[in-house]
């Protein structure tokens, strides 16, 4: 009785791990949560389009998983109702700046599949109070967003420092900045990423100033359900071929013409030229070459959204590649 009851636990497991992939398919559509509005990682253009670094990330796994990177349907999620809406099953995969933590990791029935974005928390202030560090925050009122890791983060760092402060808690990242641009808090403190995202959006962005301070590890990260392991293999791995596709010189531009000349082992894996790696999570042949060829490699997704190619023009930063001085690796394609 006992092994029949572990086979019908076991047979019920593998149900579950197949169930994404296969509904996304059978749906033939991608349930992508984005955040509601943030410049470079995900907003809507003039004509309503999606558009961003976390947009072209979802983009990138409707093309390994269903040949084509605009089947997807974008649902924009604030951050208090993001990772429930994941675990609940409304969305298949959550592309929104989360940050990867043990809680969220262990107890929230989220898993984490591969790192996007590595980032930091500091401050933002208006140039005219002539403040130019962090320390120079004793006795104010600090602007958050709700559902995030910077309420705990700031605790930690005025509490170290011995500084007072007080909070005032809001609901979006839109809300936050407009409550700091009425003069209903002193600073805004989030990810460095998001403040400048932010500062990008008003009318004088050289009147508001980023503090140096890095207060907090903040590796931005996309996450499945807990328990999908081929799920998030596909994802990982999208994420994964998309950083070495930028390491081994592939892009959008030569990818065709590398498929058709290439002879390196490594590059022949990356494209899927040598034989079909990834059919045993449900892949089909030629995903890899997909994704360089409709979305881009790392490189040119952050450029294009965040870099010198968007209007935010920031620098790769941590966000390089290994060989580059940054933190971006990936496991070898071999």
């Amino acid at each position: 009785m006992i092994r029949y009851l572990f086979l019908l636990v076991s047979l019920f497991a593998i149900s579950a791990q197949a169930a994404t992939i296969d509904d996304v398919r059978s749906r033939g559509e991608l349930r992508c949560g984005i955040n509601s509005g943030l410049p470079g990682f995900a907003s809507q253009n003039d004509q309503g389009q999606w558009q961003g670094f976390d947009v072209d990330m979802c983009r990138a796994v409707a093309a390994a998983v269903l040949g084509d990177a605009k089947k997807v349907k974008f649902i924009p999620l604030g951050s208090a109702e993001r990772i429930q809406a994941l675990a609940d099953g409304k969305i298949d995969l959550l592309s929104r700046n989360t940050t990867w933590t043990l809680s969220r990791d262990l107890d929230q029935g989220i898993s984490f599949a591969a790192t996007v974005y590595y980032d930091g928390q500091g401050f933002m202030v208006r140039k005219s109070t002539g403040k130019r560090s962090a320390l120079e925050l004793d006795g104010a009122k600090i602007c958050v967003q709700k559902g995030s890791t910077s309420e705990v983060n700031v605790q930690g760092y005025f509490s170290i420092n011995r500084m007072k402060y007080s909070l005032l808690i809001l609901d979006s990242p839109e809300e936050t900045l407009k409550m700091f641009m009425a003069g209903k808090c002193d600073a805004i403190s989030s990810d460095h990423s998001q403040l400048n995202a932010l500062r990008s959006t008003v009318d004088k962005p050289s009147a508001l100033r980023v503090l140096p301070e890095v207060i907090s590890q903040e590796p931005l990260s996309l996450a499945v359900r807990e328990g999908d392991d081929r799920w998030r293999k596909v994802v990982q791995w999208t994420v994964f071929n998309m950083i070495n596709a930028e390491y081994l010189g592939v892009d959008q531009r030569n990818v065709q013409r590398v498929m058709e000349n290439a002879k390196k082992p490594d590059t022949l894996k990356l494209l899927g030229l040598h034989k079909n790696i990834g059919a045993g999570v449900g892949l089909q042949p030629g995903w890899s070459g997909r994704i360089i060829k409709q979305v881009g490699n790392y490189g040119e997704v952050f450029d294009r959204n965040l870099g010198q190619g968007s209007k935010l023009g920031m620098g790769r930063g941590l966000n390089a590649l290994w060989n580059d001085g940054g933190l971006m690796y990936a496991p070898p394609v071999r």
